[in-house]
């Protein structure tokens, strides 16, 4: 059966620095300048596409419901995006 272990074919035992280090839990990623996640951009881009499935009414279909629809679904959309914008204007950045 062959090895999971990694073999190194120079002879010596050679330890490389990879920079990788123990990272507290509350924030995992901070080496790399992440924290969190980018509300900003996720709200920028539920307004657009909630102005686009509203454009979409403009159309060539005779039925409603279809717009029903679309009406929906942006209406859902513009919720999400200012229920996030209302539940984090407390926090600081």
């Amino acid at each position: 059966m062959a090895s999971t272990d990694v073999e190194h074919t120079g002879g010596h035992a050679e330890v490389v620095d990879t920079g990788w280090r123990r990272e507290p839990a509350e924030a995992p990623s901070a080496r790399f300048g992440w924290h969190g996640m980018a509300t900003k951009t996720f709200s920028g881009a539920a307004i657009f596409f909630a102005l686009f499935l509203l454009a979409m009414i403009i159309g060539n279909h005779t039925g409603h419901i279809e717009d029903l629809y679309l009406i929906a679904f942006a209406v859902g959309t513009l919720f999400f995006a200012v229920r996030g914008w209302w539940m984090g204007r407390g926090k600081w950045s």
